[in-house]
């Protein structure tokens, strides 16, 4: 994944954990969860520097950036995670994908909230039926969690499977969501 140079970030405490949120002039480039899978070298780093504030889950914010994309951001998920949203309504930038990444990350938007679909299915609904371990393999390297839904996706029997912010993480947010249909 190539990460943009104008790269602004900022790290939010949330009931998740920490998570990190990036953006370009483009639009939100990155949420990831403090330590997941594929986390972005250069903020691993910062990650590894940085001391979280002493203040409420709900207020804690640290290596802030004034960047408008990411307090929009903040605040969306965060209402996400209360309960208070379903649709997140942001600019995205999706540009650190190849092509085929880009495409499976789109059809993801497709996903509504509370609903789910199996890696078979989205490879199948992107034109790419056979192509079902490269679009996991796509998934599995989305750089925009929650907000692109690739916690929407099961294994063909429903389990719960790969997503890089752990399984535990994707079982809680699949029944947030199942809470609100």
């Amino acid at each position: 994944m190539k990460l943009s140079p104008d790269l602004h970030h900022t790290r939010i405490t949330t009931a998740q954990g920490p998570v990190w949120l990036a953006a370009t002039a483009a639009g939100l480039a990155g949420l990831w969860f403090e330590g997941q899978k594929h986390f972005p070298l250069p903020l691993a780093t910062l990650a590894a520097t940085t001391v979280s504030a002493t203040l409420p889950a709900e207020a804690a914010v640290t290596q802030a950036s004034p960047h408008a994309v990411l307090q929009l951001a903040a605040a969306q998920f965060r209402e996400y995670l209360s309960g208070h949203r379903t649709v997140f309504d942001l600019p995205l930038d999706l540009s650190a994908g190849t092509t085929f990444q880009q495409a499976v990350w789109r059809a993801l938007l497709d996903l509504p909230c509370g609903h789910t679909t199996t890696y078979a299915a989205l490879s199948s609904s992107i034109g790419r039926p056979k192509a079902v371990r490269a679009v996991a393999a796509a998934i599995g390297r989305n750089p925009i969690s929650v907000v692109v839904p690739c916690h929407r996706v099961l294994g063909t029997n429903g389990s719960l499977t790969g997503y890089a912010g752990g399984l535990p993480r994707k079982a809680a947010l699949l029944a947030l969501e199942q809470s609100r249909v």
